[in-house]
């Protein structure tokens, strides 16, 4: 077939959605501690020694910490300084889901600002989305061969397939959060939660009239 018979070649063209949940078997929480003083030099070193008491909740066993971030800047009243906040931001992920509740509430223990979490995430994404694609492209085929039908002919080969780009990354269907609190959270029922993994193409089929 040439270039040009194929550019008269009827075309159907379908786009196709498909999503793939299963437990999520990994947590990811976000941490913060701050201390406020009248100086830098003394906001930091306050923050040092918060931190200092945290290390062991931060070292319990399925726990890793994945990145610090530091944060120093002035605390403003009125129109002037008044003194000074330092925190430090981290981004935790729970590896081993049994002993999130143990992690949790090692981590309240040890007092932070702000504690937020569990989204939970997948190991392996990659096969969860497999099977996203796969019934994406089985979707778009059926779209198209109903499309067929109804113009009396059936459906031909795949002719182009494309990737439809997603807006936002695979997410569990909601978190918790936990800002306060006693250090015993099994009460919280933190289970594992279901992560949706979504995909979405756009198919050309050659239609046969």
């Amino acid at each position: 077939m040439t270039a040009t018979d194929e550019a008269r070649t009827p075309e159907i063209v379908t786009e196709g959605n498909g999503w793939f949940e299963q437990l999520g078997d990994r947590a990811e929480v976000d941490v913060t501690f701050t201390a406020v003083a009248r100086s830098r030099s003394t906001a930091v070193a306050e923050l040092g020694t918060r931190m200092a008491g945290a290390e062991a909740a931060l070292r319990r066993p399925g726990l890793d910490v994945r990145h610090r971030r530091l944060r120093v800047h002035n605390e403003w009243r009125d129109g002037r300084v008044v003194g000074c906040r330092a925190a430090e931001d981290l981004a935790l992920l729970v590896t081993d889901v049994s002993a999130l509740d143990d992690v949790l509430s090692a981590l309240l223990g040890a007092e932070p600002t702000d504690l937020r979490g569990p989204r939970w995430v997948l190991t392996d994404p990659a096969a969860a989305l497999r099977e996203a694609q796969q019934r994406a492209v089985s979707d778009a085929r059926t779209r198209a061969e109903g499309y067929a039908t109804a113009l009396g002919g059936r459906l031909g080969p795949l002719r182009r397939l494309s990737e439809v780009a997603e807006h936002s990354a695979p997410m569990a269907y909601r978190t918790a959060a936990v800002e306060s609190g006693g250090p015993d959270v099994r009460a919280l029922g933190l289970e594992p939660e279901p992560v949706r993994v979504t995909a979405k193409c756009t198919t050309t089929w050659v239609f046969l009239s």
